[in-house]
């Protein structure tokens, strides 16, 4: 019997990459067609410039993927990563291209993503808005506890057995592995000391950590946010067995060796996933949210209060000149009903709330819709109000002869952008202007495509909110044709 034969992977050498592409890999432009170079696990991280040597993993009709095995000139726009963990971590995958020129290729997506899927005629671009700081810059994150260790290449050379546990991120294309985490330069301290602490209290009390294949363990994720202008702090637990004395024990710690909690939670999630907006939050000591505030330029800072399901912007100090962006291009005299879509918890509504007539804040998660309630109350904002369903029922002729016709649309959709229907209602309604808030820009610009019937592009500007990653979050305003 013939034996199937096995080709060799193609190779490539002493080639030059190109350009950053979408979602943060790299282009190579060959006689036979593109190649997208995508940068391995624990391999060396790939730009624009560098000569290097190539494994063709896939062949497509119109293009190829590789990944890179050897860098041979490295190009001028590198810089050191500071991180030990760049490269197998999945996280700041541009920390070693200079941060001016990680500016220059989220502006130069901006334009691309605009031009080629959107066709709409287009005013010159303003400058991206850069980060500051841009490390240390988030106030949440989410790290995973389980059984199922990633072994750096140094580790797996031993040959000698390791405990299976790790505190940290998952290895990006890997569910079950994950990296254990020695210091992360995304949240300010104390994120790394708590859960430095809580791996060593694993150790020390022989946990359990939840197993991702066969779903088993105790302690499954550790989330931390931090509050920039108050400096509260939540902590919040989820464990996979009722099991109070593991519970205690653990909770307890953290109480006593971090005083500074403001808000310890746990949650009860024997789901074989992660997700826990379905689940309750149990509050175990302090107040059950911390509280984020904003100066909106009225003399008295807003105030957010933030619960362990809130969605808040991650990075708060570009949040806030995000907001202002989205206002000032909303030109609010003071006259003008608001319609603010897809809404969270209210941020932007009642960042500019105190500058309209009336604000309309429109959001599908009913939760999110709760806290924009409160948020409102807190702040003694009377004249904003918020409904919570499906965009596309709500956004109807009937929603509008109720409430009344927006003179302003904010909309911040998510990553999908807006669903045509919705945005054939937007032209239907014709606002006066529309303020396009994205942080994915080829959806946007298709849905700038279909606006672009009653619409023009009046202003844009690139803003960046995740420095070290290919995101960019996008401000559009849009004037009504006459």
């Amino acid at each position: 019997m013939r034996r199937k034969s096995h080709k060799a992977p193609e190779r490539l050498q002493n080639v030059v990459i190109d350009a950053v592409a979408a979602e943060g890999k790299c282009i190579v432009r060959t006689d036979e067609g593109v190649i997208f170079v995508e940068n391995p696990t624990g391999g060396p991280g790939v730009a624009p410039g560098d000569v290097v040597d190539l494994r063709v993993t896939n062949r497509k009709k119109q293009y190829r993927e590789a990944v890179a095995e050897h860098i041979r000139e490295r190009s001028p726009i590198r810089t050191e990563p500071f991180c030990e963990h760049f490269g197998t971590c999945g996280g700041c995958k541009w920390q070693h291209i200079r941060y001016d020129e990680q500016l220059r290729f989220k502006h130069q997506q901006v334009v691309d993503h605009l031009t080629r899927i959107g066709k709409v005629d287009l005013p010159e671009i303003r400058p991206i808005l850069a980060a500051h700081p841009t490390q240390y810059y988030r106030n949440k994150l989410e790290f995973t506890c389980a059984e199922g260790r990633w072994l750096t290449q140094a580790e797996a050379a031993t040959h000698e057995p390791m405990d299976p546990r790790a505190v940290g991120f998952h290895v990006p294309g890997r569910f079950d592995k994950v990296l254990p985490i020695r210091h992360c330069y995304l949240q300010p301290d104390p994120s790394n000391a708590i859960r430095l602490a809580v791996n060593d209290y694993v150790f020390r009390h022989d946990l359990t950590l939840y197993n991702l294949k066969a779903h088993t363990g105790f302690l499954r994720t550790l989330i931390i946010r931090t509050a920039d202008t108050t400096q509260q702090l939540m902590v919040t637990l989820q464990v996979a067995q009722d099991n109070p004395e593991l519970l205690a024990g653990l909770m307890n710690f953290l109480q006593t060796t971090f005083p500074q909690i403001t808000s310890l939670n746990y949650i009860l999630n024997t789901k074989k996933n992660d997700s826990y907006q379905d689940q309750e939050v149990v509050n175990w000591s302090g107040m059950p949210y911390i509280e984020e505030q904003m100066d909106d330029g009225s003399g008295t800072p807003l105030t957010f209060r933030v619960g362990p399901k809130s969605f808040y912007q991650t990075n708060a100090q570009q949040a806030f000149n995000l907001y202002k962006i989205t206002r000032d291009w909303a030109g609010l005299t003071g006259q003008e009903r608001v319609y603010d879509l897809y809404t969270g918890t209210g941020t932007i509504a009642l960042f500019v709330a105190r500058r309209a007539k009336e604000v309309i804040g429109v959001e599908y998660v009913e939760a999110s819709v709760a806290d924009a309630r409160v948020n409102a109350q807190v702040n003694n904002i009377t004249n904003a109000s918020f409904y919570a369903g499906d965009m596309r029922d709500i956004l109807t002729d009937d929603f509008f002869d109720q409430h009344g016709r927006p003179d302003v649309v904010i909309t911040d959709p998510p990553r999908a952008g807006m669903d045509e229907a919705v945005t054939r209602q937007l032209l239907k309604a014709a606002p006066s202007r529309i303020v396009y808030v994205s942080c994915n820009t080829a959806t946007q610009a298709r849905d700038l495509g279909i606006l672009d019937e009653g619409y023009r592009v009046a202003d844009v500007r690139p803003v960046d909110m995740f420095p070290h990653t290919h995101h960019v979050e996008n401000v559009v305003l849009l004037t009504r044709r006459d």
